[in-house]
């Protein structure tokens, strides 16, 4: 299995993926237990929900479960949110706390899966958003998630069903953040916060620096919105999932519509 697959297209819009694959070698998936090995904490179908949604843009989807190890996390360790429960780069534990393997994988270990699989997801996203900056004289990296959304070890009470992050306004052009804010306020039936309890993971806070014409946003779903059940077996809910992806087309073209006003934003590639 490789670690990465890409879809290219020539508009300004990249999608990351980098929770959506469930493919787990067959010596890790023999060291996790019984219930890491139901592989839950997955981002369910994200890839089916936003397929077809805008021509021309570029896909970059991680074949890799998360567990295998952590492509939204930062390479060297370092915890997203200090002092908030939270899972590592390669997880030990799932979002409720309870622990995923029968022996946990050592320091080694965990440097060798960075290198087989973290590190070409990055590779290959890195790549095709230089590629598409060139093309367009900027990109928009929008960080597709999903989330169960109910988990009371990483957060109180149910959360929002778009969750939209840009660290603070730090990784995208304001333009940016108030369009997909805008868009997912208008969605009747839905609700939405900006910066809540997901500000934007690893890819979003690495990559986004508008100063070099590279926009992110990560955008947080709670699976209430588009599956049937947020837990086991995780199907997807077409009703419920074809009335989001009006929305969430909407939103993918906002961006490439505002794109083009972006290409003067300070430190803009023409």
């Amino acid at each position: 299995m490789k670690p990465v697959d890409v879809i290219q297209g020539s508009g300004p819009v990249v999608l990351g993926m980098p929770h959506t694959g469930t493919y787990v070698p067959e010596d890790v998936f023999e060291q996790l237990t019984p219930l890491g090995q139901t592989l839950g904490d997955a981002d369910w179908h994200i890839d089916r929900l936003y397929e077809g949604l805008l021509e021309d843009v570029t896909v970059v989807r991680a074949n890799f479960h998360r567990y295998v190890i952590d492509a939204n996390r930062d390479p060297s360790g370092a915890s997203l949110y200090p002092g908030q429960n939270t899972t590592g780069l390669v997880p030990m534990t799932d979002f409720d706390g309870k622990p995923l393997w029968e022996t946990e994988p050592d320091d080694a270990e965990i440097e060798a899966r960075r290198k087989a699989w973290h590190e070409p997801y990055h590779a290959a996203l890195a790549t095709e958003l230089e590629r598409v900056r060139e093309l367009n004289g900027l990109a928009i990296l929008y960080d597709c998630h999903s989330i169960r959304s109910h988990i009371p070890f990483l957060f109180e009470g149910v959360l929002p069903d778009f969750n939209i992050g840009t660290n603070e306004g730090t990784t995208c052009a304001p333009e940016i953040e108030q369009a997909v804010a805008e868009a997912c306020r208008a969605a009747e039936g839905y609700s939405t916060v900006v910066n809540g309890r997901f500000k934007g993971g690893w890819t979003t806070r690495h990559y986004g620096q508008p100063e070099t014409s590279i926009h992110a946003i990560q955008m947080e779903l709670a699976q209430k919105t588009h599956l049937s059940t947020e837990s086991l077996p995780f199907d997807y809910d077409t009703g419920k999932a074809a009335e989001l992806r009006l929305h969430l087309k909407v939103i993918l073209e906002r961006l490439e519509q505002l794109a083009p006003q972006l290409t003067q934003f300070t430190g803009a590639k023409s």
